[in-house]
């Protein structure tokens, strides 16, 4: 709709100085305007001109402005989730195109041209001001993210103590087992949760899936109970960054910001935060680490519950939940057999204990 609009305007702006310009270089044709001769009109250069004039206006100077209207295609859409911010950037892109516009009239003295000169300096009024509030709409979050976030940072990251906080993310909090670690006094400072980390939460638990609905309320139930415990100090801060979309992402930048330690069980975004430099605690880096040390030759009490992948092999789990594979266990299915500990692999999901059958 906006499109048609500036192609009209453009044309009609277009017909009016074409109309001026025959007149100011002589090429009008004789007519006297009457209602009788109307007619005639449409045989004279001026209404060739005029003609002309608005097709050019209509589609040459749309073309050359084509870029710029394509700034503004989806304002209809961001209409309906405007912010007070947004309001503040677009007036302000108007004004500053509406004053470059008048200062361009100014220098180039564009009021004095004879007969084209008023038309000229609404036209470049109008566009200048259409540019300044495009440009503004398109570089929004830019603008938004130079004036606002500086000013954001003064405010809320003193409130954060840096170094000996942490800053809780989605997966960990939906995972439980922080709470049950912040109850023994093993972690110190405060737990920051970020307001996105919060929305990412509710977002999940209002979710049609099932499972995913479920681990949503899991984490926001395990918050309640975290904020609940005078043990544990537990802060909610307004920070976004709205330039940044993904909530890992912006965990990180925070991170950054404050120099805190991140606290998660996504392997991902471990290793996306140790790459740019931010302290990371892993929970399931935890729980290998204070799993029971076990030694090749060790002796183990065990009970083989399910056939392995492999041929002739038995499968048995510690209170820990660490797999063991026994050889030749699968004639031991359902009994409970001591095993010898032959060799134990360690990797990112976890260790793996290999084992036969002990012999009298």
């Amino acid at each position: 709709m906006l499109k048609k609009i500036m192609r009209l305007i453009f044309g009609v702006f277009g017909g009016v100085i074409a109309y001026n310009l025959v007149y100011i270089f002589g090429f009008a044709s004789e007519y006297s305007f009457s209602w009788q001769s109307i007619g005639e009109f449409f045989l004279t250069r001026q209404f060739y001109s005029v003609l002309l004039g608005a097709i050019l206006g209509y589609f040459l100077i749309f073309y050359l402005l084509n870029k710029l209207l394509d700034f503004i295609m989806d304002f209809e859409l961001k209409f309906k989730e405007i912010s007070w911010k947004k309001i503040v950037i677009a007036v302000a892109g108007l004004i500053i195109g509406l004053i470059t516009g008048a200062i361009i009239n100014f220098i180039f003295s564009i009021p004095r041209i004879p007969r084209i000169g008023m038309p000229l300096q609404i036209f470049i009024n109008i566009t200048f001001t259409y540019m300044g509030f495009a440009l503004a709409i398109h570089k929004e979050k830019d603008i938004a993210s130079f004036l606002f976030a500086r000013k954001k940072e003064e405010v809320d990251c003193p409130q954060i103590k840096t170094g000996s906080d942490k800053i809780l993310d989605t997966s960990v909090i939906i995972d439980g087992r922080i709470y049950d670690i912040c109850k023994t006094g093993f972690i110190e400072g405060n737990f920051i949760i970020p307001e996105f980390v919060l929305e990412e939460l509710q977002h999940i638990a209002d979710s049609a899936d099932d499972l995913k609905r479920n681990r949503g309320r899991r984490g926001l139930d395990i918050l309640r109970q975290m904020q609940n415990d005078d043990q544990i100090q537990v802060e909610i801060i307004d920070y976004d960054f709205e330039e940044v979309s993904e909530v890992d992402s912006k965990l990180v930048k925070l991170a950054q910001l404050t120099e805190a330690k991140v606290l998660t069980n996504d392997y991902n975004l471990n290793k996306v935060a140790e790459l740019q430099g931010v302290n990371v605690l892993n929970i399931n880096e935890l729980a290998n680490a204070v799993k029971p040390v076990v030694l090749p030759g060790e002796e183990m009490d065990v009970k083989v519950i399910k056939e392995g992948k492999e041929n002739g092999q038995g499968v048995a789990y510690l209170d820990d939940g660490t797999m063991i594979v026994i050889e030749e266990g699968i004639k031991y299915l359902g009994d409970d057999i001591s095993v010898l500990v032959t060799s134990i692999l360690q990797t990112a999901a976890g260790r793996m204990i290999f084992a036969r059958p002990k012999t009298n």
